[in-house]
């Protein structure tokens, strides 16, 4: 027996296209959407790459199996529905997820998407493939997929070790697209080539990513723009002054601060925009394989004298939220109640008790007025890293450091921080799914790619097992939150705030929903027209 969503799936899509009704019958045809864009990616293999700079224009390239709904801007399971895949079922054990599969769907280049590359591309994912990926950002979401079996050119079955009920958020992200078999992953860094209403047209590193649209998509109808072109101006002031004097149709998905955000309503009043969640946490990142950071003690003063609010209130004008390592309610689905939160060590709103903890420790450890500890911050060198860099460093000096600032470019940031090449870092995790699996799995178990800190507990990670393999809602959220309370008390990754992003858009831009709980599971675009 097996429990199924066949019915549900296939029958969800039919019901919302009727219910759309005579509305659809207004979008229309043609037109380049043009957005700026805050960075340039090191490459187009999403694969590879862990930045939304690479995923916002590449996302609408590829077909996940399965996705979240584009026009509800709260990611949940029940926003989850068929992409390449046409229904999903479960086996009775829970150990097995199969996908019956859409014939007819073609890749880029016109030949026909099977079974294969769904096998395929987790294949390269787990690291069982004779080709391999330069980086695995996301391998450790995998890490209880045994393997991928096909059945005919239309069925694909995961099998897994244990029960995981949140495989399937896992694989509704923009982060998990099926690759094609017959493209070595090399290519893929340049040219990819996908099954997406979009294809791939040009990168210029620096300028611009540019997209036109795949005239066969399986889609019919689909997508409505002939292109996009994400034009890559790192300034973000530059970025607001072009949207305000009309060059770009979308600014800088989540990238307006709240006073550039105020100066666009005053000054483009028409303007459509929104501030939102980001579940793009600012953290702390300390290298214990460094001394003195090697001290448990040193790295617990460091946690207890960052006052987060500060944070919010310098960067945010007060728009930002505090959290553990899930994001906050309402938008995240998982965070800690702010009665829990303020539990946590390092999370008491009464500053001045923290920072006079944090002083004995280091004065036990030797330093103080005469003794400070020079440090390096590094950060990734975009406006929202190293804002946040710089008020990081000016805490530090409370508790006897005194930091100088490492900017590093992109394309080096995420190799540097994964080798851990650095001593101290103001990061940002990127959520790629507001689910306790991504977030433990991809970021604090034992040998993850994206561990930076090379945090490590054997008992933390059978809890993650635990609460991964929990089909029980509730019960799964009082682990999580055991799980965020060891986390904090080991200072694996002190959480320092959780920004909100704004997004502006000219009136005419249509059918794009900004997500509230992930940046980046809402760039499909298929949806998404010009009513000029």
């Amino acid at each position: 027996m097996k429990r199924t969503l066949r019915g549900l799936a296939v029958a969800g899509p039919l019901l919302l296209a009727l219910c759309a009704g005579d509305a659809a019958l207004a979008q229309k045809q043609g037109g380049t959407l043009k957005i700026s864009f805050f960075d340039s990616p090191a490459s187009m293999s999403l694969h590879e790459e862990a930045t939304g700079s690479a995923l916002r224009p590449m996302m609408g390239v590829f077909n996940n199996l399965v996705m979240y709904r584009q026009d509800v801007a709260q990611n949940r399971p029940d926003t989850i529905i068929p992409d390449l895949a046409t229904s999903w079922s479960w086996s009775e054990d829970g150990k097995e997820l199969t996908f019956p599969l859409r014939q007819g769907v073609k890749w880029h280049d016109g030949k026909p998407f099977t079974s294969a590359d769904v096998k395929c591309t987790w294949d390269l994912l787990l690291g069982t493939a004779s080709e391999k990926l330069r980086v695995n950002p996301r391998k450790s979401w995998y890490r209880n997929l045994d393997r991928v079996t096909t059945k005919g050119d239309y069925e694909a079955t995961f099998h897994l070790k244990r029960p995981q009920p949140a495989l399937l958020a896992l694989l509704a992200s923009g982060w998990s697209p099926v690759y094609p078999c017959h493209v070595p992953p090399r290519d893929m860094r340049t040219n990819p080539i996908g099954t997406g209403p979009f294809k791939f047209a040009e990168f210029r590193p620096n300028e611009v990513v540019r997209t036109v649209r795949n005239p066969d998509y399986w889609k019919a109808g689909r997508p409505y723009l002939d292109g996009i072109e994400w034009q890559i101006m790192p300034d973000i002031s530059t970025r607001t002054l072009a949207f305000i004097a009309g060059k770009h149709d979308i600014a800088s998905p989540y990238g307006q601060t709240v006073p550039l955000l105020n100066d666009v309503k005053s000054q483009a009043p028409h303007a459509v925009c929104e501030l939102t969640s980001t579940n793009v946490s600012r953290n702390l990142i300390v290298n214990p394989s460094k001394p003195p950071f090697d001290n448990p003690d040193l790295r617990r003063a460091m946690a207890l004298t960052l006052d987060r609010q500060a944070f919010i209130d310098i960067i945010q004008q007060g728009k930002g939220d505090i959290g553990a390592t899930m994001l906050p309610p309402p938008e995240g689905l998982w965070g800690m109640p702010p009665e829990m939160l303020q539990k946590l060590p390092g999370y008491d709103p009464d500053i001045g008790k923290n920072r006079a903890e944090a002083r004995k420790i280091m004065e036990k450890l030797g330093y103080g007025p005469s003794n400070r500890l020079a440090v390096t911050v590094s950060s990734r060198n975009i406006s929202t890293y190293r804002q946040p860099a710089v008020i990081l460093i000016d805490q530090l000096k409370e508790i006897y450091m005194d930091g100088v600032l490492e900017p590093v470019e992109t394309a080096n940031w995420f190799p540097k921080v994964m080798r851990k090449d650095y001593q101290i870092g103001l990061n940002g995790t990127e959520s790629g799914v507001d689910d306790p699996d991504q977030q433990f799995y991809e970021n604090f178990v034992c040998g993850a790619e994206r561990n930076y800190t090379g945090y490590c507990n054997a008992e933390v990670d059978k809890l993650i097992d635990q609460q991964s393999a929990e089909a029980d809602t509730a019960k799964r959220k009082q682990l999580v939150w055991h799980i965020e309370r060891r986390l904090a008390e080991e200072g694996a990754r002190p959480i320092i705030f959780y920004p909100r992003g704004g997004t502006c858009q000219q009136p005419y831009v249509k059918g794009l929903t900004t997500m509230v709980n992930s940046i980046y599971n809402g760039y499909r675009m298929e949806d998404v027209w010009l009513d000029k």
